[in-house]
């Protein structure tokens, strides 16, 4: 555990329109104890770094319930169209920075090729009707890869992540790029998605990540993060399947997604955490007593 150095404090952008909401919160949660305080805030910043996967997630729950066949427009293109004005109304309210928006386009675009070639490969399949796709592929699903590389990139800002012992880029963008084409090519040639898995460890292993709650850095390794994230998208997946939004060739009726999917999502956060560095560059921790040009040496 270690203290922030007071000449650079975290960064807190919630907005200028949902300040003094934040503001309101700090002073309910002054009284209470440090720790609970840290805890609870701890909860509300990951509430408000995964916003946009929320809102997603409750429109595939809320659609699917009250979405008629008969109406003008398809539940799939009303998902799309609500993505792009959530994305919109984040931008222009500053809930969201540009970096954040650079890093959900690329995503989009690298998510939507992926779709495309798995469901003509009927990995799995979208079964209602669309206006906005490409190839039986909806475009709304794009950004469902697009909230996770969202959801990283605002985790980083919001808890002011730093990284010790970070791997050379190269060798990250390498990493990213096998993940990236196994995902195609097992179709083809023999899966090295274990391999892989042991690349993840070997190249990651020693960098642990930094991240302040508030008056508090606390630090997690790199792949324990990864890991631990890849179980709550496996538990989003299956949302997206019970609501019918997409489904398996093995899911005549529904079932929970196998297990197996975990590690496809663990190999895949490893492409969005990359693809968000190009965007928002690694940086190391800076302890008391060093200044903000000088990166702390973490023993």
């Amino acid at each position: 555990m270690e203290r922030r150095s007071p000449e650079r404090p975290p960064a807190h952008e919630t907005g200028p329109y949902l300040e003094p909401l934040r503001l309101l919160v700090r002073g309910v949660l002054a009284p209470l104890p440090w720790w609970l305080s840290e805890f609870i805030l701890f909860g509300l910043k990951q509430a408000w770094a995964c916003l946009f996967a929320a809102i997603m997630l409750t429109l595939l729950l809320v659609t699917k319930f009250v979405w008629q066949p008969d109406w003008a427009l398809y539940r799939y293109d009303f998902l799309f169209i609500a993505a792009l004005a959530i994305q919109f109304l984040f931008l222009r309210f500053r809930m969201e920075s540009w970096d954040e928006a650079k890093v959900i386009l690329v995503y989009h675009v690298t998510g939507t090729v992926m779709e495309i070639f798995k469901v003509h490969m009927g990995s799995w399949a979208y079964p209602e009707p669309a206006i906005i796709q490409i190839a039986g592929v909806p475009l709304f699903s794009g950004f469902m890869y697009a909230s996770v590389g969202s959801f990283m990139a605002r985790t980083i800002r919001i808890f002011d992540m730093r990284f010790t012992r970070y791997p050379p880029m190269w060798l990250t963008g390498l990493l990213a790029i096998a993940i990236y084409v196994n995902f195609f090519s097992h179709h083809y040639l023999p899966d090295l998605r274990y391999l892989l898995f042991a690349a993840t460890v070997v190249v990651f292993r020693r960098v642990d990540i930094h991240f302040t709650t508030d008056r508090t850095t606390l630090r997690m390794p790199l792949v324990v993060a990864a890991f631990l994230s890849s179980a709550f998208l496996w538990v989003a997946e299956n949302i997206g399947t019970l609501t019918g939004t997409w489904i398996y060739p093995t899911q005549k009726t529904w079932h929970v997604v196998s297990f197996g999917k975990l590690g496809s999502w663990y190999l895949l956060l490893y492409v969005s955490f990359v693809l968000v560095t190009l965007v928002l560059k690694p940086r190391s921790p800076i302890l008391v007593g060093t200044s903000a040009n000088q990166p702390a040496i973490i023993r």
